[in-house]
């Protein structure tokens, strides 16, 4: 009998750690060795982060993007996977695990969900067919404690059309526009915001051209498809090689 896979979960006691504890341990094939969080976090079962490396073979960790980028190097050091659902990452952080994978596979995604990585696939699709006079926007929308914007999911979507078109996506977004700002500039990719109740994630891609408009849209129910979709990369990436990963690689969608 094939041994399972020994996961665990970063960032126990929030809210998407308690979800995806639930799902592993219901999972076949998974076992649920180790929960953890942040020092000063109480709660019954936590074990300190070093006792969570040593006993897993992948950690998933939806936390933050500082504590992410620290697990990461000591992930590591280690040799142990690490799924990583956290957003916001600066540059630094960003190339922090870039480094952490060069020893050890790691998933980090924006989103984990299936459907918005169809639509990213999609939104790839209709940037490079249609006209470059066909405006670009993205629109998205979460709950009030939400504390990065433009979502991850967001930055994505806009950068798979970036890609589509050869744009530096870097150079290309538009994040804001407030007063009188002038014309639209040619080729730039607008993000739009909303922060409010307990909205899940709702994310569309227009394409705005003369006389038609597209939009291609995902919204998201529940967290738990999150949740989900974590637990499938955490089953792949067991036994990888080192490597940065995303959710396009996990479905296969790549190539």
């Amino acid at each position: 009998m094939t041994a399972p896979i020994r996961i665990a979960i970063a960032g126990a006691m929030g809210r998407m750690g308690q979800t995806v504890a639930s799902l592993v341990e219901a999972a076949a094939g998974l076992e649920l060795v180790a929960r953890f969080d942040r020092p000063g976090v109480d709660g019954e079962g936590l074990v300190p982060v070093d006792e969570a490396l040593s006993r897993a073979d992948v950690i998933i960790d939806f936390t933050s993007a500082a504590a992410s980028a620290d697990l990461a190097a000591k992930a590591a050091d280690r040799g142990v996977a690490l799924v990583i659902g956290s957003t916001g990452f600066d540059d630094t952080q960003i190339a922090a695990i870039a480094a952490a994978a060069g020893k050890t596979p790691i998933v980090r995604a924006g989103n984990f969900s299936l459907g918005v990585n169809l639509l990213m696939g999609l939104a790839a699709q209709a940037a490079r067919a249609l006209p470059a006079e066909f405006d670009i926007e993205v629109f998205e929308a979460h709950h009030s404690r939400k504390v990065d914007a433009p979502s991850g999911t967001a930055l994505m979507l806009g950068g798979a059309a970036a890609e589509a078109r050869g744009q530096d996506i870097a150079k290309a977004a538009k994040r804001a526009r407030d007063g009188i700002v002038g014309e639209r500039t040619p080729g730039e990719i607008g993000f739009s915001v909303v922060r409010g109740g307990d909205i899940v994630g709702d994310h569309s891609v227009i394409f705005a051209g003369p006389e038609e408009i597209l939009t291609l849209s995902h919204s998201a129910r529940s967290r738990t498809l999150f949740a989900r979709g974590a637990v499938v990369a955490a089953r792949w990436v067991a036994g990888r090689p080192a490597g940065e990963y995303d959710m396009q690689d996990v479905l296969g969608l790549k190539g």
